[in-house]
Formats: C-alpha cells, sequence, structure tokens
C-alpha cells in the first residue's frame, strides 16, 4: 500500500502533492514500482494535528482518487467521514482506510454495510490534537487484538461482510517504541483472529527515537526492513513511502523462505 498524502501538514510528506496533478502522477508511479493499492489521504494524523472540515478534505482528494481510478489504480481512502467515503467510492475508490475503526462518524458503517468496498479498521490511543495521550497498556498487543477483533465483530454484525475486513495495530499513534515493536512482532497474534493485517511504521518517529535519525525521509532503511519483519510476522499489507525499495527487498525475502 502506497501512501499518497495531499495535506499541508503530514509529518513525512506534507506540502509535497498539493497539486492533484503531482499526486495522480506520483500514485501511478507508485504503482509502476510495485503497489498494489494507493492510499489517498487529505487530513493529517500527526500527533498535534488539527482536524480538517470534510469539505476541505473532500477537495482535497476526490479529483486524485478519481484520477487514479480513472487510470485503473486500485485506490484506498484515507478517512473518517462518511462523506469523504460515499463521494469517493462514487468515484472510484475500492477501500476505506479508517482511523477511528469507524468510531468517529456513525454513518460510516452503515455506508460501508451498502457497498462491496474493502475496510481497514485501525486501534489508536486517544486523539491527535492530545498527541495521542492515554492510559499505559498492561499487554499492548492483547488489548490492541481484543479492540480490533470486537470493533470487526460490530462490523459483521452491521452488515459488513467478513472477506471485506482487514485490522491494522496503528503503529505510533500513542505507542511507546517498545510498544510498536511488539505489535509488529505480534502480526502473528492478530492475523489469527481470521482478518488480514495491515502495518504501517513508514517512517514514523518511534523509528527516529530508536535510531536517532531526525529526518523521517531519512529513515527508509529502517522502515524497509520492518515492512519484511511485519510481512514475514504475518502481516498481509504494508503501507509505506518507499514502494520501489519494499517491494525488492520483500521479493529478496521471499526468495530466502
Amino acid at each position: 500500500m502506497a501512501i499518497v498524502n495531499v495535506t499541508p501538514d503530514s509529518f513525512s510528506d506534507g506540502g509535497e502533492r498539493l497539486d492533484p496533478a503531482q499526486a495522480i502522477d506520483d500514485g501511478l508511479r507508485f504503482v509502476s514500482e510495485g503497489a498494489d493499492i494507493v492510499d489517498v489521504g487529505g487530513e493529517s494524523t500527526r500527533p498535534g494535528a488539527h482536524p480538517v472540515s470534510e469539505e476541505e478534505e473532500l477537495r482535497r482528494v476526490l479529483p486524485v482518487v478519481a484520477g487514479l481510478a480513472a487510470r485503473q489504480a486500485l485506490v484506498s481512502v484515507d478517512t473518517r467521514h462518511a462523506s469523504v467515503a460515499r463521494a469517493c467510492l462514487d468515484a472510484g475508490a475500492r477501500m476505506v482506510n479508517d482511523v477511528s475503526a469507524l468510531q468517529d462518524d456513525p454513518s460510516l458503517m452503515p455506508l460501508l454495510a451498502g457497498r462491496t468496498a474493502a475496510v481497514v479498521l485501525m486501534h489508536r490511543r486517544g486523539r491527535p490534537q492530545g498527541n495521542y495521550d492515554g492510559p499505559p497498556y498492561t499487554d499492548v498487543v492483547a488489548e490492541v487484538r481484543h479492540f480490533l477483533v470486537d470493533r470487526a465483530t460490530i462490523c459483521e454484525g452491521a452488515g459488513i461482510d467478513r472477506q471485506r475486513i482487514a485490522l491494522d495495530p496503528g503503529i505510533g499513534f500513542g505507542k511507546s517504541p517498545t510498544e510498536n515493536l511488539a505489535l509488529i512482532a505480534g502480526a502473528g497474534s492478530l492475523a489469527d483472529a481470521g482478518y488480514p493485517v495491515l502495518i504501517g511504521s513508514s517512517r514514523k518517529g518511534f523509528i527516529g527515537k530508536l535510531t536517532g535519525v531526525e529526518e523521517p525521509r531519512r529513515r527508509d532503511p529502517a522502515s524497509v526492513w520492518l515492512a519484511v519483519e511485519a510481512a514475514r510476522r504475518g502481516a498481509s499489507i504494508v503501507r509505506v513511502h518507499d514502494v520501489a525499495g519494499t517491494r525488492q527487498a520483500l521479493a529478496v525475502a521471499a526468495a530466502i523462505r
């Protein structure tokens, strides 16, 4: 899953794709480099970020989603809002990636129940405005797994087919470096619940804390390694900035296996 943020304030690539034509070109380049899915996001979720209006989010993402879908890319829209998801699905998106696990907008679950799109349910602690502060974890893998499986069960009860649901433990989003590593190592435990698992650790702040590399763009070597490790541990999808490097590394890892 390639990351295409069309925001001015994302932690790594904010401001790079404010021109829809540039975002579409980058998305198509990622597909040519081996991306299976292009994830388009119009609202930053970095710690401290403020929410944007649904109208502004839609203004940012809709032309990019439509442009990529028209060129046969499998497009995911990274949104918490039913109005944004509805317009993007109508424009050809085939997946909704929601950091709130369909909790922030009560209209989103029934919308998806009536569609055929896939949905990614992600775990987070707190909100970005509060830097994802929350109570400490006793067993982060078990607690995140319990939350996600519970959300998936609720979605199934609302009419979303099980085969359309993937789970994301939310690397970052209020977790410590140790907790993030535990969640990546525990991808298999989450996958054992019977849903595909998505891991998105690319360029995140905990890599900087582990390596001393402050600039997010310089964290790609560690990001590629974590993507390979996540796949080895049971992840079905890895969400990345460096598509070409990750695809090469996954190919070599598969050859070794």
